[in-house]
């Protein structure tokens, strides 16, 4: 009877991920028949084709982690399939808007083909990847070729909205930065789990606080250099302060001291203070965050160039604690961004404080779990790995929600699983894999030290020799 008790375990956590899928899939239809209801007073004419294509992804996504990380946290699948499926919810419903308003394409359909993509690739992720530990090997390959594509946009990037953080590639829109966060956040793991006794133990103090040692601080200088020329030549706010931002909380965690987060907070301060008052498209951004109201005055003061500060705020002020109701509202009314990071003003507007407190939650949840799969991971690379991925999550959801609230000034990056754009779906669901493979090893291994070895998967089929025979799991 002792052996059946990791197989218990792991059917025990698909069980509870297959019973939110289903309410995933629920709530998903339901959204895009309410919205169809209101505008059309009829259901949406592919309500059918809309759950038939969020139950097979939510089937396929469950079985693909019943096989390959049976183990896993039984909530991240169904937490991204919720807001990816919210997302898809909200496109189609601004479709209709932006059709008749402007004439435009519909978006919905794309997003769904990439999110056919993101789930396979996530998959595909969990079957190569068995061993999360493999990707330490290749720490600094993989910051070479993120630093290429951090810098690709600046030189063969289109100038798009004030910003180049897109390339053109086979006649699809690449947006490099969203790849880039993973990468970084695996090099950063490996790079600390090398050099984190000395980043911890040497330096100086100075008014209470220990300086890190002249010699150390060259990392964080070069990563704070090229989170400004970032700045400078792509005009990426977004891209920089996630990049910079999460090379600095896994360097806390990797040694807690608080004079790196010291030298983080001045360095990042001082770099948006230079760039904010000389480079143009993000002075712009900064005179619009500190007079969103000034669009609509006779005496605009220089730089607001854009009313989509001003709309926001009309938006969530029209809404109030309840919204309108979904398909209720004029989210249209944002022009070209109502679809990506401005997505969440359609949220404040037809489902109220409440709806952007929920998704919030939702976001604050995944974080929460990533966070608390680092807490149980037994090798130091998949602590700092999950840490810098939650970390990128966190903050990216950050900037996007504190520029178009008004906190922050606009960052342009997409809110991840449900804005449009298939780069950043693509890149989200690949670090879904990541957090579920560190997820599967971390309980696996527990799993070992209590009961003996377990099985590769939940299933009675014996596995492969070599595959998940040892304590170290797959």
């Amino acid at each position: 009877m002792r052996g059946l008790k990791p197989l218990t375990t792991a059917v025990a956590r698909r069980r509870t991920e297959a019973l939110l899928l289903l309410f995933v899939i629920a709530i998903a239809v339901f959204g895009h028949a309410a919205a169809g209801l209101a505008m059309n007073d009829e259901l949406p004419p592919n309500l059918a084709g809309f759950t038939i294509s969020m139950t097979l992804l939510s089937l396929v996504g469950h079985l693909g982690v019943r096989r390959f990380a049976a183990y896993a946290d039984p909530l991240i699948l169904p937490l991204a399939m919720l807001l990816t499926g919210l997302g898809l919810v909200l496109l189609h419903r601004l479709d209709q808007g932006y059709i008749e308003r402007y004439n435009s394409d519909a978006n919905a359909p794309g997003q769904l083909m990439w999110t056919v993509v993101g789930v396979a690739a996530c998959l595909l992720v969990l079957a190569l990847l068995r061993d999360h530990r493999l990707l330490q090997r290749f720490i600094y390959i993989t910051m070479a070729v993120a630093l290429v594509l951090l810098i690709a946009p600046a030189f063969f990037g289109a100038d798009t909205y004030g910003a180049k953080r897109w390339i053109k590639l086979f006649g699809f829109s690449l947006q490099p930065g969203e790849f880039v966060k993973i990468m970084i956040a695996i090099f950063f793991a490996g790079y600390l789990v090398i050099h984190r006794d000395s980043l911890a133990l040497t330096g100086r103090r100075f008014l209470g606080v220990r300086l890190p040692p002249m010699r150390q601080l060259g990392p964080i200088v070069t990563v704070w250099i090229v989170s400004m020329l970032v700045l400078v030549f792509e005009r990426d706010l977004g891209t920089s302060l996630i990049f910079f931002g999460v090379f600095v909380v896994m360097l806390y965690v990797a040694t807690e001291r608080t004079s790196w987060i010291v030298c983080g907070l001045l360095m990042a301060s001082a770099g948006a203070f230079v760039v904010g008052s000389t480079e143009p498209h993000v002075k712009a951004r900064v005179a619009a965050w500190l007079n969103p109201l000034s669009y609509y005055s006779e005496t605009r003061p220089a730089g607001i160039t854009s009313d989509q500060s001003a709309q926001a705020l009309f938006s969530f002020g029209t809404g109030g604690i309840s919204g309108t109701g979904l398909g209720m509202g004029h989210p249209e009314l944002i022009a070209f961004a109502g679809r990506s990071d401005f997505i969440l003003t359609t949220v404040g507007e037809e489902l109220g404080l409440a709806g952007v407190m929920a998704v919030l939650f939702l976001y604050a949840l995944l974080v929460q779990r990533g966070l608390r799969m680092a807490l149980g991971a037994r090798d130091p690379f998949g602590k700092l790995l999950a840490v810098g991925l939650a970390s990128a999550l966190a903050l990216q959801v950050f900037v996007v929600a504190g520029g178009v609230t008004g906190l922050i000034p606009l960052t342009g990056k997409a809110l991840p699983f449900l804005a449009k754009g298939g780069s950043s779906l693509l890149a989200n669901w690949i670090m879904i894999a990541l957090l579920l493979r560190i997820s599967d090893s971390a309980e696996r291994q527990r799993e070992a030290d209590t009961h003996g070895p377990v099985e590769t998967t939940i299933t009675p089929v014996v596995p492969a020799a070599g595959v998940g025979a040892g304590p170290d799991g797959g």
